[in-house]
């Protein structure tokens, strides 16, 4: 679908670090090279009307992968030479880049090379180093590896190129576009040559391939291409042979992909005669971060040298993304796999506090039952903890605290399920301990400001950490990851605890493990309660209901959507992303919702509350990590509580 929005600022990828990168399966004939140049020219000029200008070819598309002993006949050659002329003209012509499969003659050997073209020219040429000789392959009676190479350079179009599996292509206008090349079975060996690349700094790895199709390989293919993306920390583009190819005795399928990261971008359909595209946006800037912060990749030295070719990559304005942006990175979109997480999640959760409870001998504990959807959650946890361990649920005190803003509804909900769940049930109201400190300090009743609602936050942490001390246990936590980023939460109120299960979940993912316990671990009256909570609008009821007895405070309508809020988390702790591509992002994912200026808006209050709040998460309880984002100051978040805004907040103030 076109983001409106977006459509309407045209903007640079590489302002995002981003290129669009297309792999390419064409129509061709085989053995006839004029049609098959033609057929790259067409795919090329149909890639730039989309805003594409560097396109992926299969192994060998020059000539086609199955030509066999026809490698022998000379005038085939000299025709594939000559279509790497016209299509190196054609490059300048059309302002394209493009990699091909073509034999290459070197001092007597044939090599089954890759060849990239650029800016009017051949920049470089990098032969095949496995060549499979086995089962349906016999590309040794043709070929010679790249380990028989003598010589560093070929003369092709009248020029000297570049040549060897050595070679690194940087983009001198996009320097975060680094270029390593490998070639099909290459790709497939116990040693790829994409590993070396990826230490030497090559970003984009691409493989030219003509990988014949047999049952289950579509799978192992895919899992292949994600796997060496995930562990090159690079961009994987895969483009393979079609149905085109001689059916003599195998079937091509013409199945290309592209993966980041660990994770398909874009994939063609297979068994198609006419010419496909995968084509995507892929994030070169963020593959760079990912490295910085990964020793790993850092402490590793390449064994090889190389040898870098410069080229320059040409790029037009686009209106839209062509790479999926999910407005809930937390949340999994298909049920089963939702699902699935969710379970990893609960089990995560439990087992931490099980091993807290052993480790402290603890057989009690204290949880603020609120009726909200976070103490909820705690409280399913702790149940499930405590079946574990075979410790009985009366030692599980729920408290509920009632306010001057606590709503029949709430409350029901809290006490029904303390009584259903077999927990101890203590109601404690806090109206006359809040009213009396008011007296206290001086403070109006009628004045409904922070002193008002702090109080009472600080007055329930007061009665759970003191109900603790009379039986033995531990106060559980409830606060979740959303309300620690933005700082919700009242200092030394409900941000202390003496376990936080849920703070690494983020809000959006509560309400999901919720309706995930109603639905796979409670059932009966129980699950109809979780549901209810569910629907309950989130509060944390420290102003008087309205007139009708309905909460009348609602967070997001203070601090703004939480789907919003987890998604700039997202973005800004766990890929580091800058301002303006954040918001790029979020007009992409939510261009049908919220308008640039209301993202913007909202993004401003993200960074505004996440600065000033560090100071809440630099004195965290213990708590587990479950997810890829964290924010304890022991484990994945460090970060200095008067660190200034400012940078980021002016690069928002920049119209884009």
């Amino acid at each position: 679908m076109t983001d409106p929005i977006v459509e309407q600022n045209p903007f640079s990828l590489r302002s995002l670090g981003m290129i669009r990168l297309a792999v390419v399966t064409p129509e061709l004939r085989v053995a006839d090279v004029e049609y098959n140049r033609e057929k790259i020219e067409l795919a090329c000029h149909s890639a730039v009307a989309q805003g594409c200008h560097f396109l992926l070819f299969p192994e060998l598309c020059v000539t086609g992968y199955t030509c066999a002993d026809l490698f022998f006949q000379q005038e085939l050659l000299d025709r594939a030479e000559d279509a790497l002329s016209d299509l190196a003209r054609f490059s300048a012509q059309c302002n394209v880049s493009l990699v091909v499969g073509a034999p290459i003659r070197q001092r007597g050997r044939l090599f089954n090379c890759a060849v990239l073209i650029a800016d009017g020219r051949i920049c470089g040429i990098v032969p095949k180093t496995f060549l499979p000789n086995r089962g349906e392959f016999y590309e040794q009676r043709w070929f010679a590896s790249a380990d028989s190479v003598t010589v560093d350079s070929v003369i092709l179009a009248d020029q000297r190129v570049p040549f060897g599996t050595d070679l690194l292509f940087h983009c001198e206008n996009v320097p975060d576009c680094v270029i390593g090349i490998e070639l099909c079975e290459d790709g497939w060996s116990v040693e790829p040559p994409s590993g070396q690349l990826a230490l030497a700094g090559a970003t984009l790895l691409l493989n030219l391939s003509a990988s014949p199709e047999s049952l289950g390989k579509q799978d192992y293919r895919r899992s292949l291409v994600e796997a060496q993306s995930a562990r090159c920390l690079a961009a994987y583009a895969y483009a393979s042979a079609g149905p085109n190819e001689s059916s003599t005795d195998l079937v091509f399928s013409g199945h290309s992909l592209i993966a980041e990261n660990g994770n398909v971008l874009a994939e063609t359909e297979r068994f198609c005669f006419d010419t496909q595209f995968a084509i995507a946006d892929v994030d070169l800037a963020r593959l760079c971060g990912e490295r910085q912060r990964n020793s790993s990749y850092a402490g590793v030295i390449p064994s090889d040298r190389f040898r870098n070719i410069s080229f320059s990559f040409y790029e037009s304005p686009v209106s839209s993304l062509k790479r999926f942006v999910d407005p809930s990175p937390f949340v999994p979109p298909e049920d089963d796999e939702r699902s699935a997480r969710c379970e990893e999640i609960f089990h995560l959760q439990t087992t931490a506090l099980m091993k807290r409870l052993r480790h402290t001998g603890c057989q009690k504990v204290v949880i603020g039952l609120s009726g909200g959807l976070d103490s909820t959650l705690a409280l399913l946890v702790t149940v499930r903890a405590f079946d574990r361990l075979q410790l009985s649920r009366a030692g599980i005190v729920t408290v509920t605290m009632p306010g001057f803003g606590t709503t029949q509804r709430t409350r029901s909900n809290a006490e029904q399920l303390a009584e259903m769940l077999g927990a101890e049930l203590r109601v404690v109201p806090i109206d006359p301990a809040v009213r009396q400190h008011f007296r206290d300090i001086g403070h109006d009743e009628s004045r409904h400001d922070i002193t008002y609602e702090n109080s009472q936050a600080r007055e329930r942490t007061q009665i759970l950490m003191d109900v603790a001390n009379q039986i033995g246990g531990l106060v559980i936590g409830t606060g979740d990851l959303s309300e620690l980023a933005l700082g919700w939460c009242t200092y030394n109120g409900d941000h202390m605890s003496m376990y936080a299960v849920n703070s690494g979940v983020p809000k959006t993912l509560v309400r999901y493990l919720v309706e995930w316990c109603a639905q796979q671990a409670f059932s009966g009256d129980i699950s109809t309660v979780l549901y209810d909570i569910c629907a309950t609008p989130v509060s944390p009821e420290l102003l008087p209901p309205d007139e009708q007895g309905n909460i009348s405070q609602q967070t997001e309508q203070v601090v703004g959507p939480y789907q919003l809020h987890d998604f700039f988390l997202y973005q800004v702790v766990r890929l580091h992303y800058p301002p303006q591509k954040v918001l790029c992002l979020a007009r992409h994912a939510f261009a049908d919702r919220y308008s640039t200026e209301e993202l913007r808006d909202w993004l401003t209050l993200f960074y505004r509350r996440f600065f000033s709040q560090q100071f809440k998460r630099s004195c965290l309880p213990d708590g587990p990590k479950v997810g890829t984002i964290a924010l304890s100051p022991r484990g994945d978040w460090r970060m200095p509580s008067d660190a200034s805004v400012s940078l980021w907040l002016q690069q928002l103030e920049v119209d884009g």
